[in-house]
This record gives C-alpha cells, sequence and structure tokens, in this order.
C-alpha cells in the first residue's frame, strides 16, 4: 500500500506528511533534524508541527534553539479514526436533518433485521427538542430488541436527559414494568378500550422512528416535518383520551396501590 497516498485520505498530505514521515523515522529528535530530513524552509516545518501536535500524533518540547520533536506510536491512527466514526454517528442525524431542509424534501432510512430495529430506536437517542413521544408495542419490544437492549436505551436516554410520554395497549402488555415515573423521565398512558397500538412508534423533533414486530423485522426513520406534525398531532389526540397512570413515585407512597403497585420494575425504555 502507498502510505503516502493511504496519509492523505486522513488529511496528512503535502508538507505535512513529508514532516510527519520525518518525524516517524526519526524518533526522538532536535527540530533541526526533522528540517534537515523533510527538506522543508523551517518556517514550514514549524507550522507542520504545530498542526501535527494538536492532531495529537507528535510531541513537541524544549525551549528556542533546544526544541525536540518525538512521534507517537502511529497505532494512534486508528483510535482517531474510530473516535472520528463515533463523534459523525452521532452527528449524521443532524447533518442529514439539514441537509434534507435546505432540499426541501423527506429523508427515508429502511434498515432490516435486528441492526435495522435498533439503528431506528438509537436514532431517537439524537433528540435535541429533549421529548420523544412513542407508542410502544410492549409483546414485541420485549422480544426485539429484547429486555437488555432495551436497559441500555432506558440508561442512554437518561444520560441524555430526554423525557419519554408513552401510549400502550393492554392488550399487547405482558409484563408490569417501565411504569411511569419521574425519576425515569416518563409518562404512561393506555389507550382506550380495544385499541390495538401493534408497533412501536418514536416521534421527536422532525423525525419518525418505527419498529417492526421479530416477525417482519425492520427499522423505518422517516425526516419530514410534515409527516412528524401529522403524527404528532395523532398522538396527542389519542393521548388525550387514554387512561393515565398515577406515577410509581406516588405509588411507592400509597398502600392502596395501583396499576403496578408491587411491580415496580425499573429497567427498560
Amino acid at each position: 500500500m502507498d502510505i503516502e497516498k493511504a496519509l492523505a485520505r486522513l488529511g496528512i498530505v503535502g508538507n505535512l506528511y513529508k514532516v510527519y514521515r520525518a518525524a516517524i523515522e526519526l524518533g526522538d529528535v532536535p527540530v533541526a533534524a526533522v528540517i534537515e530530513r523533510a527538506g522543508l524552509p523551517k518556517a514550514t516545518v514549524y507550522d507542520a508541527l504545530v498542526r501535527l501536535e494538536q492532531e495529537g500524533l507528535i510531541a513537541d518540547w524544549g525551549k528556542p534553539g533546544r526544541r525536540r520533536v518525538v512521534a507517537y506510536d502511529p497505532a494512534i491512527l486508528l483510535e482517531q479514526v474510530e473516535a472520528r466514526r463515533e463523534m459523525l454517528g452521532a452527528l449524521l442525524p443532524q447533518l442529514r436533518s439539514l441537509y434534507n431542509a435546505a432540499k426541501g424534501k423527506p429523508g427515508i432510512r429502511f434498515y432490516e433485521g435486528l441492526e435495522g430495529v435498533e439503528k431506528a430506536l438509537w436514532d431517537s437517542l439524537t433528540a435535541t427538542s429533549g421529548v420523544m413521544y412513542c407508542t410502544f408495542a410492549m409483546a414485541e419490544i420485549i422480544e426485539v430488541p429484547g429486555l437488555a437492549r432495551m436497559a441500555e436505551f432506558q440508561a442512554e436516554r437518561l444520560a441524555r436527559g430526554i423525557d419519554m410520554k408513552v401510549i400502550r395497549s393492554r392488550q399487547h402488555d405482558r409484563r408490569d414494568i417501565w411504569a411511569c415515573s419521574r425519576a425515569e423521565r416518563r409518562e404512561l398512558r393506555f389507550a382506550p378500550g380495544e385499541t390495538v397500538l401493534g408497533m412501536t412508534m418514536l416521534i421527536y423533533d422532525t423525525r419518525v422512528a418505527i419498529v417492526s414486530s421479530k416477525n417482519e423485522s425492520y427499522g423505518l426513520i422517516i425526516e419530514s416535518a410534515e409527516f412528524s406534525s401529522l403524527l404528532l398531532a395523532m398522538f396527542t389526540t389519542i393521548w388525550a383520551v387514554s387512561e393515565p397512570v398515577p406515577y410509581i413515585e406516588d405509588q411507592d407512597n400509597d398502600s392502596s396501590g395501583g396499576q403496578f403497585a408491587g411491580h415496580p420494575v425499573r429497567t427498560g425504555a
């Protein structure tokens, strides 16, 4: 593999590459040795060393006239690539939102399988409004992605300070978990009568994430201000006629009990 071309894709190009390669080849040396090996003007080398130090690729120390340079283990490049990948992964939904807004068109992303289910769920954690509006198909979501992953989802949601309003159907409930809780920033209501909410849906900012059952196994993310506003209006209508559930903290102080009395399971969404 051509080292120069490969490093150019990481932004280490031209004079920056020459100085970085000189530093790697020489080890712990005075700056003068790097200048000589790189074959570049002193000012150019100094500028490159500042850039490389900012990137965390070299260490530069000492007094003027006695400055020394040493390159860090090149394995740090891989660590930086992974760190950038994670950072861009977190930023991508927001960047796509800006991109689609500028284009004036909705963005639709379809993901297959368990990975797709998790991508749709985890995308909701990018909510900048601080709140998500959800319908949970409990029978399906307990199975896929499962309680363990939903506990991780819950922990990350709380860490990011995102509130959740949830409507569930009693027909789809299987366990008395994920109660209405102030500590867990979750408000819960049950849909009226025989209303069946058969899919998990999360509305946040201008996006809607839809999670299928294990049978169909997919995740869908739709970025559209109009579509998300329409579904939020529908959610609000159902919410208004749904049955409120007392907060678990109030039930803990009330011996009369309630929907989740005796079942204060605190893990999940």
